[in-house]
């Protein structure tokens, strides 16, 4: 599985977001279901890592209340300018920052929500070490994607292969060195939810 820097992830992304939220209009219950997995409660202090245009923060802000705290973080300023634009900012706040080295004092969270970021890490094991630091100790982590492995695979004409940093044994070893044991794991046609606990 190929892994980029920083700017290729910032010019990707800045190329598709003005038209971001229309590529995918029928994901709305699958990231439901994995804030839902989440199990936040009110007063929780939860980050969107890599939230691009913020379509998950109002359904956080939902899960903790008025007095919890939401942050939305991403590299790409065009993906933050649509969630400010389609009012996204007023669910949690907006912060321009890598997920490898964000701007959060160790154990300042409750609960990560990083939906498909995983691929998109210069280091996929640095930054899930990155949201440990981050997370206080029994704090959750829902990596998450709307389809899974091999239906994304299809997409970019290949097949799912073992190097993959989501494929069940390799992210069990991510997670373990990272600080994290990982919970539950569901890689199916329809989503990719894997949730992990703060060690």
């Amino acid at each position: 599985m190929t892994q980029y820097d920083a700017g290729d992830v910032r010019a990707f992304f800045t190329e598709r977001a003005a038209g971001w939220d229309a590529r995918f209009p029928d994901d709305g219950p699958a990231c439901s279901g994995a804030v839902a997995a989440l199990r936040l409660r009110g007063g929780d202090r939860v980050l969107d890592a890599g939230c691009g245009t913020g379509r998950a923060l109002p359904l956080l802000r939902a899960a903790v209340g008025p007095e919890g705290a939401v942050l939305g973080v991403d590299i790409t300023p065009a993906m933050l300018a649509e969630a400010s634009a389609a009012g996204r900012d007023r669910s949690g706040g907006l912060v321009l920052a890598d997920a490898e080295r964000l701007p959060l004092r160790d154990g300042a969270l409750d609960a990560v929500l990083a939906a498909g970021l995983l691929t998109h890490l210069s280091d996929p094991a640095a930054g899930l070490a990155e949201l440990a630091r981050v997370t206080a100790p029994g704090g959750r982590l829902a990596l998450f994607h709307p389809v899974g492995r091999a239906v994304l695979a299809a997409r970019h004409g290949r097949v799912p292969t073992p190097d993959d940093p989501r494929a069940e044994p390799r992210l069990r070893a991510l997670l373990r060195a990272a600080g994290w044991r990982l919970v539950s794991y569901v890689d199916e046609d329809a989503r990719f939810l894997a949730l992990a606990e703060r060690s």
